[in-house]
């Protein structure tokens, strides 16, 4: 027996019962799966065609509409196929992130995978030499052609910002040993830490489970655990942080990019006008939003002013009882029917076929999330469940981010994917349904209480904390183009945006200093933490909606998300009556925050 299956089994004596893995033989059988290689080389072979076919194919004149199509189609094909071994190097890795021969694998297929890329380099680059008159002409005497518009209009926002061919295949084959590689070295850093507590050696969802625990002496023990381990490795986070922001320094410059951000927000086709919009909302909420429920949460504790390690902690009396799997699998899947039979049914396939990986294991990744793999295959979710009440709005997230790709999927391997911007629509909505179902269905006044106060802690930290985290990630980013950064600065950069978005409620002990080190994604993905506060401050004005219209708003939401990529965010919104540029948006959605945290009050 594997030693995941052995640790799996031993969560059950948690009284959670048996906790699912998942089934990764729907992408391949194996590290050892024959077809591996043969889609490999059969990729190769298609994808060097593919080059000699159709390099400098657009430059000439001599091309119509219906070549363009067929190109992209055979390109999505390829592409499709790569997605499915990169889906599954990906999932087998963050399973097993000590395992080497996992890690070599995945590495390999890293590695062969670019190699393949590097033959398609050149197609985006001559797309975009195409004058927009002849795009247009294309589209219009081509029908098929009009289903990718969507996918020739991003690729053709980034124009101005692309470089040779040959220097863009530089900056793909070197990102293996660059960026890619430090990702590695952080991730398996992160997998093989242990966290001391009390004797016990813990892993880090386990110790930052600690920190929510009844016993506020517990929760700090927990929180001295977290700063001892990750102070043990804050050199290395601190080189892999500076090594980071030079790598997009650089790649930014060559790019033409005028802001660190300035490539995410292009990606998540939004204008830097609406994020700052956003965040300038938020900011500006910051006294009525966290600052005011961290004083209310320290009168809740009976504390003069909260410790920070406290901000999630539970109200006195309340409910402390593990959630076994099928009650959470039970609570989601019903909140979920309640609002649509249909994408409950959906919901259930996760469950029922094994696309759900939830023990915490040695090795594993920590937190959570959804990943799409491919439109002919299905998404899997990954999870680090220990029967919180927060685990079961983590499975209520997921769970909607994996819904939302099951629906997108339609749009095919090109039009699947959502902009971030989008992208956590449908799991904060699956938070939300869930919470107002259980919130309906108790009747006890301090569980009641203590319900209100998880979703409130839960939306400060999805928009307020999110909003820190980029601000966060601006100030390191700019600091770094003046030079190196100590550990000590980014430190300091870390507590200056913690006191500005929690307040003088909060005490910020200098053990929390370099707590930044584990929020992973300030390595993978810069500046992509804006997304959940657009995303919940989105769903706050959608659900209002919903409360306020609701027959047939399912069907109108089942085909936003059903859209995936093929429609920007205005033109989804607008069956709905929002409009994300209006300067009251964001306030409509941080207001049910804050009516939350007044209705809170009264019940105190």
């Amino acid at each position: 027996m594997s030693q995941s299956s052995t640790l799996a089994k031993d969560s059950s004596h948690l009284d959670l019962g048996t906790l699912p893995e998942w089934d990764l033989t729907h992408l391949y059988s194996s590290l050892n799966d024959p077809k591996i290689n043969t889609d490999l080389k059969d990729c190769e072979t298609k994808a060097q065609a593919f080059f000699k076919k159709y390099n400098e194919f657009f430059k000439s004149e001599k091309w119509l509409g219906q070549d363009l199509y067929e190109a992209i189609s055979l390109y999505e094909k390829i592409s499709e196929t790569l997605g499915r071994l990169a889906s599954f190097a990906s999932l087998s890795y963050y399973k097993n992130l000590k395992n080497t021969e996992i890690q070599r694998f995945y590495q390999e297929i890293q590695e062969k995978l670019t190699a393949i890329s590097a033959n398609f380099i050149f197609f985006t680059l001559d797309i975009n030499q195409i004058s927009d008159d002849k795009i247009l002409k294309a589209l219009e005497a081509t029908p098929d052609l009009k289903h990718y518009k969507p996918w020739l209009d991003q690729v053709r926002t980034f124009r101005d910002h692309q470089l040779t061919n040959d220097l863009e295949k530089l900056f793909m084959e070197k990102a293996l040993t660059s960026s890619r590689a430090w990702n590695r070295l952080y991730d398996e850093t992160l997998a093989s830490m242990k966290f001391i507590l009390d004797g016990q050696s813990l892993t880090l969802p386990q110790v930052t489970e600690k920190m929510n625990h009844q016993d506020q002496s517990i929760r700090r023990q927990a929180a001295m655990a977290l700063s001892d381990g990750l102070q043990q490795s804050l050199s290395l986070f601190t080189m892999v942080t500076n090594t980071l922001a030079k790598d997009k320094e650089i790649e930014d410059t060559w790019r033409k990019y005028p802001d660190p951000t300035s490539e995410r927000h292009l990606a998540n086709q939004v204008e830097p006008e609406v994020v700052e919009a956003l965040v300038s909302a938020v900011k500006t909420s910051y006294p009525k939003l966290s600052h005011r429920y961290y004083k209310l949460k320290a009168k809740l504790l009976g504390q003069p002013i909260l410790q920070y390690w406290d901000r999630n902690a539970p109200l006195p009396q309340a409910d402390d009882k593990k959630i076994s799997w099928l009650q959470a699998r039970q609570i989601v899947l019903d909140a979920y029917q309640k609002f649509s039979p249909k994408m409950a049914d959906i919901g259930r396939q996760f469950f029922d076929k094994n696309w759900i990986d939830v023990p915490v294991l040695e090795g594993k990744t920590s937190g959570a999330f959804s990943h799409p793999t491919v439109p002919s295959v299905h998404p899997y979710l990954l999870l680090n469940y220990l029967g919180k009440r927060r685990d079961v709005m983590t499975l209520a997230h997921e769970l909607g981010h994996g819904i939302h790709q099951v629906l997108a999927g339609k749009q095919g391997y090109f039009l699947s994917d959502t902009p971030l911007t989008l992208a956590e629509t449908a799991s904060v909505f699956g938070e939300m349904l869930t919470f107002r179902s259980l919130l309906a269905g108790e009747s006890d006044p301090v569980q009641k209480r203590q319900l209100l106060a998880s979703k409130i802690e839960d939306m400060l930290n999805t928009v307020v904390r999110q909003i820190a985290f980029y601000n966060f990630e601006q100030e390191v980013h700019k600091t770094r183009r003046q030079g190196e950064l100590a550990a000590e600065d980014i430190n300091d950069i870390w507590m200056k945006t913690q006191a500005e978005a929690l307040g003088d409620g909060i005490i910020l002990d200098p053990i929390v200093r370099p707590f930044w080190g584990y929020i992973s994604h300030f390595i993978h993905s810069p500046f992509y933490v804006y997304a959940y506060a657009f995303g919940d401050c989105l769903v706050n004005s959608l659900y209002a909606v919903y409360e306020q219209h609701p027959d047939g708003f399912a069907d109108k939401y089942i085909d936003l998300l059903s859209a995936g990529g093929s429609k920007r965010y205005p033109e989804l919104l607008a069956p709905f009556g929002l409009d994300a540029k209006h300067p009251n948006f964001w306030l409509q959605g941080l207001n049910m925050i804050s009516s939350f945290i007044d209705d809170l009050e009264k019940m105190v």
